[in-house]
């Protein structure tokens, strides 16, 4: 009996720019209605291999592959009107964020129906009829009023979804999904995954790029993860989240964040090893990994057989080694307030009854917290629930239009600013891009230094402490000379805490610092930012959509729906046991179909 072939194999596949190799040596199978999974840290060489599959991969890309074939065509070189044939029609692109990715000039509607116009080309009557069907088909509400729309009048939930039809318009077998769900709130989240997983079960395959492995675990039918350009492990999802064979896959998902490691460290520190950089043919990941011996060096053994066995580390028949230990939480000091138990601690923030309203719409409705020193307060809620209204209103960026704030036991709302900027340095905020918060024209030493001239610091000291706030934020002093474009995220957002403490300041404000960064980088700043709490005593309001990373570095938990606090508490109280309906329903949201741990 003959074998039906995979709708895409991929074959030592290789690209390179300049010369400098991105992908290495990738090879997978993708079956009709299957999900597979491509995962690892960014620039691992996940986005670069799914560009390459529709001929996108950008300029001066020099791509090579023993096969790189699509339901039989070869995709190697098949020219530019084979490529428009392919794109849209057969295989749709989803990438990962909508409002850069829709046309801002055009309705959701008119996006949609070019797709059809140039795939699917039908009488005007039947084409409006097929948008409509389309946008009913990926969940929007009201599809005849949302096709009118543009894309910033939409929801970010509605703007994803709206990518998704416009990318299905043309009836393609093959969806690849680029971070489809990155910074969506869970209860979106959740949405878009329920989709995707019905297109799936409809017979579309779909490549899921991401570096979520909960979404990766309620998804996929097979995982591939990348390293340095290399697919180091690759097998079923139960396997391969389950009792993973490789360091690097172990490390991944050591450092999600889970609630029996609350408070823990979740970036893995391999042990120090004076090794040099591996050879062409060896792993790459060798000179970060624990267990690295010297053939890890030079040369790769064969993958094992069958597919999912894993690791390329071991040969077969070889003993794996065992798991990756995580180190305990280093002990550190705590600013003396912060070591009283937080019933007994000063509150630092104090908002009573806070309101605020726009052109008539409450977005905010009768919200009351504090913070105490050296605590963080967790701040959750969908897209649209009122946390950034909250978190501007508490920075004194806004003024409420009910409601008070108190800042280190002082009137801090409804204050002229001439008699807030005294003590606004105490107060600093890290936001979830700082790339747009950075001048794009300064460097890091002109950054740092800015912050730095506000503490009142003479010119001449600014570099040394400006070198000392890398250091503490785990960045080398050759950044200085660097512009934050050309850093990577996790060094970008590392930058962002250094000047936020470079005034000294007493409560930190986190807007979603995590929410672009990949789970490795993620964990570095989590861990970064736990640490810098438990030695300077920093209190902390830190609003996020992912729960996960709430329970973890939060002491107690506010949930917000529409503008309203419909849930407060002990982090571990509202997780084990949430009151409101809602609060069940987001956990509820994040734990559904999710197998990684």
């Amino acid at each position: 009996m003959n074998t039906p072939a995979p709708l895409l194999a991929v074959d030592g596949l290789r690209v390179s720019f300049g010369g400098a190799p991105v992908v290495r040596d990738v090879g997978f199978r993708l079956e009709r209605g299957e999900c597979l999974a491509l995962v690892g840290e960014s620039g691992s060489g996940k986005s670069v291999t799914a560009r390459t599959l529709v001929g996108l991969t950008g300029r001066g890309a020099e791509v090579a592959a023993e096969r790189l074939e699509f339901d039989g065509t070869d995709l190697r070189d098949p020219g530019e009107r084979a490529w428009r044939r392919l794109r849209g029609r057969r295989i749709g692109l989803v990438l990962q964020d909508a409002l850069v990715s829709l046309d801002p000039l055009r309705t959701v509607g008119a996006e949609i129906g070019e797709v059809l116009d140039l795939h699917r080309p039908g009488p005007r009557p039947q084409t409006r009829k097929r948008i409509l069907d389309l946008l009913a088909a990926v969940g929007v509400p009201e599809p005849e009023h949302r096709a009118g729309q543009y894309p910033h009048q939409l929801s970010g939930g509605l703007r994803q979804r709206a990518l998704i039809a416009s990318a299905l318009a043309g009836g393609p077998d093959l969806l690849i999904a680029d971070e489809p769900t990155t910074a969506l709130d869970a209860t979106v989240q959740a949405q878009v995954l329920d989709l995707l997983g019905e297109l799936v079960d409809d017979g579309t395959s779909l490549l899921l790029i991401s570096h979520d492995l909960a979404v990766v675990g309620r998804l996929a039918h097979r995982v591939a993860v990348m390293y340095a350009g290399d697919v180091v492990e690759h097998g079923p999802v139960e396997q391969v989240l389950g009792d993973p064979r490789h360091p690097y896959t172990r490390a991944l998902l050591a450092a999600v964040p889970r609630r029996d490691r609350k408070g823990g460290r979740l970036s893995v520190r391999p042990a120090p090893a004076d090794l040099p950089a591996p050879s062409p043919g060896g792993c790459a990941y060798a000179p970060r990994c624990a267990l690295a011996e010297e053939r890890c060096l030079t040369s790769l053994p064969p993958a094992a057989a069958p597919e999912g066995r894993g690791a390329r580390c071991w040969r077969p028949g070889e003993e794996l080694p065992p798991a990756v230990e995580l180190p305990r939480a280093e002990p550190a000091l705590r600013a003396t307030a912060a070591a009283l138990p937080l019933a007994d601690r000063p509150v630092l923030l104090a908002a009573e009854g806070l309101s605020k309203a726009y052109r008539g719409r409450p977005v905010v409705r009768d919200v009351s917290f504090r913070v105490a020193a050296g605590e963080t307060l967790g701040l959750v809620g969908e897209s649209g629930s009122g946390k950034t209204t909250v978190a501007r209103i508490a920075l004194g960026l806004l003024e409420p239009d009910a409601g008070t704030v108190r800042f280190a036991d002082r009137p801090w709302s409804g204050l002229p600013e001439r008699r807030r900027r005294p003590h606004r340095r105490l107060l600093q905020v890290v936001q979830q891009d700082p790339l747009s918060s950075f001048d794009p024209r300064h460097d890091v030493r002109r950054v740092l230094g800015d912050a730095l001239a506000a503490t009142g610091l003479p010119r001449r000291a600014r570099d040394a402490r400006a070198r000392e706030l890398l250091d503490r934020v785990g960045l080398p002093g050759t950044v200085l000379h660097a512009r934050p474009a050309r850093l990577s995220g996790g060094q970008r957002q590392r930058v962002a805490i250094a000047r936020a403490l470079a005034a000294e300041p007493r409560l930190l404000v986190c807007d979603e610092p995590v929410s672009a960064l990949d789970v490795s980088v993620q964990a570095q700043v989590l861990d970064l930012l736990t640490e810098l709490q438990r030695e300077l005593g920093l209190a902390m309001l830190f609003i996020s959509h992912d729960l996960g990373v709430v329970h973890h570095l939060s002491d107690r938990l506010i949930v917000l729906k529409d503008g309203e606090a419909v849930e407060t508490g002990d982090v571990h109280e509202v997780f084990d046991r949430p009151r409101h309906p809602y609060t069940a329903s987001l956990l509820a949201a994040v734990d559904a179909g999710s197998r990684v741990g």
